[in-house]
């Protein structure tokens, strides 16, 4: 199924089937499971069943194809697509001229496999890893078993065991290429589904902790709170389904405001809150600080006028930056390009 609309504000949509979001308008954050990103321009998002992406501002508009073909994803080749390991699971839209072709098209075929083929040989020469197509397999053959098997708290050995390979070898693999272990993407995957258990549930704590394979409720308890810093009634309070509209007006005043104004104490004034509560509540709710949001919209603001061929002179008086050279610092410390250099890219994609 392919469908174009506009998402409502700081609502979490579930995904029922793995999907691709491509966004054509919009600026400020999305979340995906409680991870905030800026940096989805110019991206294929791919998300697998049972994830939920929240759009956090009210001028996104999406692109979403459904892939009802469930055989497509027995395909080793596709997978990595969908099983997100640190990030995102994406391709950059922009490198990929098969991808363009295919979305830029009034009338979709209604085949989608064809999106599916491009995307993951884009995938594979994008290489985020820096692995071999081998090595690739080996660490989602990992992952497939850690999404099977997270309740039952294995060890690296047994994921090891499950795939029929040595634990020392999958261990260095994993922690060479993907820069986390096996432990830690185990660990990373209880809390995730936990996380969704409590958020979006209405399970006790308890009945959580035993889905999760705990035996003992009050240690899962103590293990979530010394990760999270939150324990799992007061997660549930700041994650649950009852929308508020903080996120919304909170981001409608940085949108408004972030050109003039990027002192913490200017939002937490018009938000009717101290400096300390405010950044507690952002910290809380969107995973990011109050500081990190006002960076973020500064820099969207200078992308979209580098890409509309303002001067960097003329960007950084509207940012309120003393000199040039301290607005380019600024964009190279939070983007990894020098505003020239990413006019040229901008440049080369026209």
């Amino acid at each position: 199924m392919i469908a174009k609309f506009i998402p409502e504000p700081d609502k979490v949509y579930f995904v029922k089937r793995n999907s691709l979001f491509h966004i054509l308008e919009g600026s400020g954050s999305i979340q995906v499971d409680f991870k905030n990103y800026t940096d989805w321009k110019d991206k294929l998002i791919y998300l697998e069943k049972g994830q939920y992406i929240k759009f956090l501002s009210t001028n996104f508009v999406i692109r979403k194809i459904e892939f009802e073909d469930e055989q497509l994803f027995q395909d080793k080749e596709v997978r990595v697509l969908f099983k997100h390991l640190v990030s995102l699971g994406y391709i950059n839209f922009q490198e990929c001229q098969d991808c363009q072709r295919y979305l830029s098209n009034t009338v979709f075929n209604k085949e989608n496999a064809s999106i599916i083929d491009v995307s993951s040989k884009q995938w594979f020469w994008q290489n985020p890893f820096q692995a071999s197509k081998e090595e690739y397999h080996i660490i989602f053959d990992i992952k497939e078993v850690i999404d099977q098997e997270f309740q039952n708290h294995l060890t690296h050995n047994d994921v090891a065991d499950l795939i029929n390979i040595n634990g020392n070898v999958a261990q260095e693999l994993v922690k060479d290429k993907v820069g986390f272990s096996i432990k830690k993407l185990l660990s990373n995957k209880l809390l995730l589904e936990s996380k969704k258990e409590l958020a979006f549930t209405e399970k006790n704590v308890q009945e959580v902790a035993y889905d999760m394979g705990f035996k003992d409720p009050s240690y899962f308890n103590r293990i979530f709170k010394k990760v999270t810093g939150q324990n799992p009634k007061d997660f549930r309070e700041i994650y649950g389904l009852q929308r508020d509209l903080f996120v919304q007006d909170l981001l409608s005043i940085i949108k408004t405001y972030h050109q003039d104004k990027q002192t913490l104490d200017f939002y937490a004034d018009k938000m009717h809150m101290s400096v300390k509560g405010l950044s507690k509540k952002v910290r809380s709710k969107m995973n990011a600080s109050l500081g990190q949001l006002i960076r973020q919209e500064m820099i969207l603001t200078a992308q979209k006028m580098l890409a509309e061929s303002e001067s960097i002179s003329e960007i950084s008086r509207q940012l309120r930056f003393e000199e040039p050279n301290h607005f380019s610092s600024f964009f190279k410390r939070y983007t990894g390009l020098s505003p020239t250099e990413f006019k040229m890219k901008v440049t080369s994609y026209s």
